[in-house]
């Protein structure tokens, strides 16, 4: 199946740090993959680099046969790839509606105000936050801060999703409500990669997962197999994973 987005031998470099360094991988559309590793491995860098924020210093990254590397944010997310963030950040003083409904107008394609909050108001009720659209964002709890993240980028109508840690601080019966909305997301045909730390998630969600450590990229597998990975374990896992799946780390 052809790649939806593929980086070859991607770098960045930040002064003397190496951020990512060299990773080539395929995203095919339907999937849902996890990227993990420890703090500091070049998750979130290789996603704002997919997205925009940063340039490579070396290699390509290449989305529905197109390079974008070199192509602004906002030109990629018009192009139909959306993200969230690790830290959430609505307009606070803005009603949840108009904050869904920016995407629509800015990314999404919607051509006027009236037609940007129809729209809005469906993600708002895809994700469960309807009673509260016309409240300001900043009255929102962390678990519906992390929603209204979702129908923002949603709102962009997005063929590729890029979600960073969206379940980073909700407790487990708020994971297991986010489970199914990613889930839900992934049956309306958007193809997911998730930052996760949550390996509930990640075994539960995943068809394949990758492993960076040190910018690198060290593990692409499936969930079962990523488990029983003696680097994986080493490298992020721990002794715990290893008493678990009987595997000694290297």
């Amino acid at each position: 199946m052809t790649a939806m987005l593929r980086l070859e031998r991607v770098s960045r470099r930040f002064g003397g740090l190496v951020a990512v360094n060299n990773v080539s991988l395929d995203l095919r559309a339907g999937e849902i993959v996890a990227l993990i590793g420890p703090n500091g491995a070049g998750k979130t860098t290789l996603v704002n680099l997919i997205t925009g924020v940063h340039r490579p210093s070396a290699g390509e990254i290449r989305y529905r046969d197109e390079r974008i590397d070199r192509l602004a944010p906002n030109q990629i997310a018009c192009r139909g790839i959306a993200r969230t963030f690790q830290i959430v950040q609505p307009f606070p003083r803005m009603t949840v509606l108009d904050n869904v409904a920016g995407g629509a107008l800015f990314a999404g394609g919607v051509p006027t105000i009236r037609k940007a909050r129809d729209e809005a108001m469906e993600h708002l009720q895809f994700t469960g936050l309807a009673a509260f659209a016309n409240h300001p964002a900043r009255t929102l709890t962390l678990a519906n801060r992390k929603r209204l993240e979702l129908a923002k980028s949603l709102a962009t109508n997005p063929r590729l999703l890029l979600l960073d840690e969206v379940n980073a601080g909700l407790n487990s019966a708020e994971i297991d409500a986010a489970l199914d909305l990613i889930r839900a997301i992934a049956a309306k045909g958007i193809t997911i990669l998730l930052i996760e730390h949550v390996m509930k998630v990640v075994l539960k969600a995943t068809t394949r997962v990758i492993v960076l450590h040190h910018g690198e990229l060290i593990a692409d597998d499936p969930p079962d197999r990523i488990m029983r990975d003696p680097r994986v374990i080493e490298a992020y896992l721990g002794s715990k994973f290893a008493a678990q799946y009987g595997v000694s780390p290297p």
